[in-house]
């Protein structure tokens, strides 16, 4: 199998009130830390993103922006739409809100794969986590088609649709997700304690 890694940071960081993706935690923007935890694991490594995709140039990897912004299900679309012809078999998503992810999430997600019909997994713990995923590149065209039927664009929704398998995880911490100021002084808060 060849695994490429998406960050999936194309949200409007509305309750944050800027742009997610480049808010510093601990001295890191949130994007260089998904970057730590995603790349180590996956073949190639691109950024799913919207608006000005020129504030990412710094970090030298692709950015790929949805056709139609309908959430984060465009953004893995277009992910396994720039994975595919470059030979990847599936495509593992991290949302760039999610700074403590596990360094075994892709091993996880390609083991719970093996057992869904369609190769599809999401990563849970206490509770679903579908946008930490792995999407096999055959998904494309169904995903287009979920994608264009006027379906409110749940990602779980479309997950189940297809069957996803669940890939267990502990620690609930590890999905921890930042959405708004107090998310960012909690997350801090973390850090500091584990120093």
């Amino acid at each position: 199998m060849r695994i490429f890694g998406v960050i999936l940071a194309g949200g409007e960081s509305r309750r944050m009130g800027s742009d997610k993706a480049l808010i510093r935690l601990a001295g890191q923007t949130l994007l260089s830390r998904s970057i730590a935890r995603l790349e180590p694991q996956v073949e190639r490594l691109a950024v799913s993103a919207n608006g000005d995709l020129s504030r990412f140039a710094a970090y030298g990897l692709p950015i790929l922006s949805d056709e139609t912004p309908r959430g984060p299900l465009s953004g893995v679309l277009a992910a396994l739409r720039w994975a595919a012809p470059l030979g990847a078999t599936a495509v593992v998503t991290l949302a760039v809100d999610t700074p403590f992810a596990p360094g075994d999430l892709v091993p996880q997600l390609c083991l719970a794969a093996e057992n869904a019909p369609e190769g599809l997994a999401i990563a849970s713990s206490a509770k679903d986590h579908p946008a930490c995923a792995i999407w096999p590149v055959a998904l494309a065209d169904p995903l287009t088609a979920f994608l264009a039927s006027g379906t409110k664009p749940r990602v779980l929704a479309f997950a189940e649709a297809h069957q996803a398998a669940r890939a267990q995880f502990p620690d609930e911490a590890a999905f921890y997700n930042l959405n708004t100021r107090d998310d960012l002084a909690a997350a801090q808060a973390l850090i500091e304690a584990a120093r």
